[in-house]
C-alpha cells in the first residue's frame, strides 16, 4: 500500500461521497424515491407444498456439516489452515457467507444450521413451554453479537481448532436451549447470527416482492419494510463500530494508543484488555454520535420527532457502511485463505485424501507482490468503502423524504448526518492505507 498514491484515492473518494450529498440538495424527491424502486424478475407460480420443504432438507445438510466440523476440530490437524472448523466459521460463514446475504440475498433462510434442529424440537417437545419476553427484543442477540466480537477480536487463539469447537458447542447448545424454551422466536430475536443475516438481508439487491422476485438497489427493501424495533436499530449500528474497530485495532496508530511497539508485538494475552475496552468504546461513541448527529437533524429540520423514533428508522442506512467495510477488510484474507479451503476440502483431515482430484495443493501469495494486483485489490476495497457510504446517503435521504415529506426539511434533518458520513469515509479509507501489525 505504501507504493500507492493512496492520498489520492482518499480523496477522490471523500469527493464522490460529497458530491453525492450535494446532489441530493438540488434532486427534486421523485428521482430519490425512485433510485430504490425495484425491477421485477419473476412470479411465483403457485406449487403443491411439499410433506417436507426444501429449506428443511438444506438446513439439515447445513447442520450436518456443523457438526461434522465441530467433531473436526476436536479430532483433526491442529493448525487452523488445515482444519476444517477456523476454515469454515471464519472463512466461508464471517467472509464469505455474511457478504454474499448482504449482496445477494437471503440465502440465509435456506443455509441456516439451526431450522431443521428447530423442527425436530418442535416435533419431539410439541409448543414451546415459555413465550418470548417482548421487552428483550434483540439484545440478546446483540449480546451474542458481542461475545462473537470478543472472540474474534480479543481471544488468544481464536483460530485454534480444539478451542473454536468448544465456543461453537456451547454457542450451538445455547442456541437449542433457547429454541426448545421459545421455539422460532429465538430464532428470530434472540440468536445472533440469524438476526445478523437477516438485518444483512434488508439491503441486499435481490429479494421477493409482491409474488414477485424482484432486483433493485441495496436498501430498496428498508423502504418496503416497517420500522424496525429499537433493539434492532441498535444491532445495527453495533455492526458498524464493531467493523470499523477491527479494522482500528490493527493499525499502528491504535498501537501507539495502548504503548505496544508493533514491530515487537508481544502476543494477543498482552491487549486482551485493550481490544475489549477498544471493542466497547467504539461502540457506545458511535452510537452516540449518531445520535447527535439524527438529534441535531432533527432540530435544523423543525420535526416532530423523537430520538428514539429517528434511531429507529435511520439506522438501517448504516448497513450498507457496514457491509462494505467488512467486503473491504477481509477482501485480502479472503484471497488467501479460500486456498486453504479448497486445499482443506481436497483433504479434510490432513491425511493424504484427493477428494477433489487437485493433488499436492500450493498457496499463493504472490499477488501481494506485484503493484498492478495491490493497486486492483486496493481499488476494489476503497471502491466498496465508497460505495457503502453513497448508497448509505442515498437511502438516508429516501427515509428522509418518506418521513417528513417536505424536500427542505428532509435536506436539513440530513445535513449532520452527510457530514459524519463524510468524516466516516474519510476515517474508513485511511484505516485501507494505515499501516498494521499484527
Amino acid at each position: 500500500m505504501l507504493l500507492l498514491p493512496t492520498d489520492l484515492y482518499i480523496t477522490g473518494g471523500v469527493l464522490a461521497v460529497l458530491a453525492t450529498v450535494l446532489l441530493l440538495v438540488v434532486l427534486p424527491p421523485g428521482p430519490a424515491r425512485a433510485v430504490f424502486r425495484p425491477l421485477p424478475l419473476l412470479r411465483f407460480s403457485p406449487w403443491p407444498r411439499p410433506r417436507l420443504p426444501l429449506r428443511l432438507l438444506t438446513s439439515a445438510g447445513s447442520a450436518g456439516v456443523l457438526g461434522l466440523a465441530l467433531w473436526a476440530g476436536r479430532a483433526g490437524p491442529r493448525d487452523p489452515l488445515a482444519n476444517p472448523l477456523p476454515l469454515l466459521v471464519w472463512t466461508l460463514f464471517w467472509i464469505g457467507l455474511v457478504t454474499a446475504q448482504g449482496v445477494l440475498g437471503n440465502h440465509w433462510r435456506w443455509t441456516s444450521p439451526w431450522v431443521a434442529p428447530a423442527a425436530g424440537l418442535r416435533w419431539l417437545l410439541g409448543r414451546a413451554p415459555l413465550r418470548y419476553p417482548r421487552r428483550l427484543g434483540h439484545l440478546p442477540a446483540l449480546a451474542g453479537f458481542l461475545g462473537f466480537a470478543a472472540i474474534l477480536l480479543a481471544d488468544i487463539a481464536p483460530s485454534d481448532p480444539a478451542r473454536l469447537a468448544g465456543y461453537a458447542g456451547v454457542y450451538a447448545a445455547i442456541t437449542l436451549a433457547g429454541t426448545a424454551a421459545f421455539g422460532t422466536a429465538w430464532l428470530v430475536r434472540g440468536e445472533a447470527l440469524t438476526v445478523l443475516m437477516r438485518a444483512y438481508a434488508r439491503i441486499a439487491l435481490v429479494a421477493r416482492d409482491r409474488g414477485r422476485l424482484a432486483i433493485g438497489l441495496p436498501g430498496w427493501r428498508v423502504l418496503r419494510g416497517p420500522q424496525m424495533p429499537l433493539s434492532l436499530a441498535l444491532f445495527c449500528v453495533v455492526l458498524l463500530g464493531t467493523g470499523s474497530f477491527d479494522g482500528l485495532n490493527e493499525t499502528f496508530w491504535w498501537f501507539a494508543r495502548i504503548g505496544i511497539n508493533p514491530l515487537e508485538f508481544p502476543g494477543r494475552s498482552a491487549v486482551i484488555g485493550s481490544s475489549l475496552g477498544g471493542l466497547a468504546l467504539a461502540n457506545v461513541a458511535l452510537v452516540a454520535i449518531f445520535a447527535a448527529t439524527l438529534r441535531l437533524g432533527l432540530w435544523l429540520a423543525r420535526a416532530d420527532m423523537t430520538t428514539g423514533a429517528a434511531f429507529r428508522l435511520f439506522a438501517p442506512s448504516l448497513l450498507p457502511i457496514a457491509l462494505g467495510y467488512h467486503l473491504a477488510h477481509y477482501l485480502t484474507a479472503a484471497l488467501v485463505e479460500a486456498q486453504y479451503a479448497l486445499a482443506v476440502l481436497n483433504d479434510p483431515l490432513a491425511r493424504g485424501a484427493n477428494l477433489l482430484g487437485l493433488g499436492r495443493f500450493y498457496v499463493t501469495t504472490g499477488f501481494f507482490n506485484e503493484q498492478g494486483s495491490v493497486r486492483a485489490i486496493f481499488l476494489t476495497q476503497a471502491g466498496a468503502v465508497v460505495l457503502g457510504h453513497v448508497l448509505a446517503i442515498l437511502l438516508a435521504h429516501a427515509l428522509a423524504l418518506r418521513a417528513l415529506g417536505s424536500p427542505r426539511r428532509a435536506v436539513l434533518s440530513q445535513a449532520p448526518l452527510a457530514l459524519f458520513m463524510i468524516a466516516y469515509t474519510l476515517f474508513g479509507l485511511w484505516l485501507l492505507a494505515s499501516p498494521r501489525g499484527l
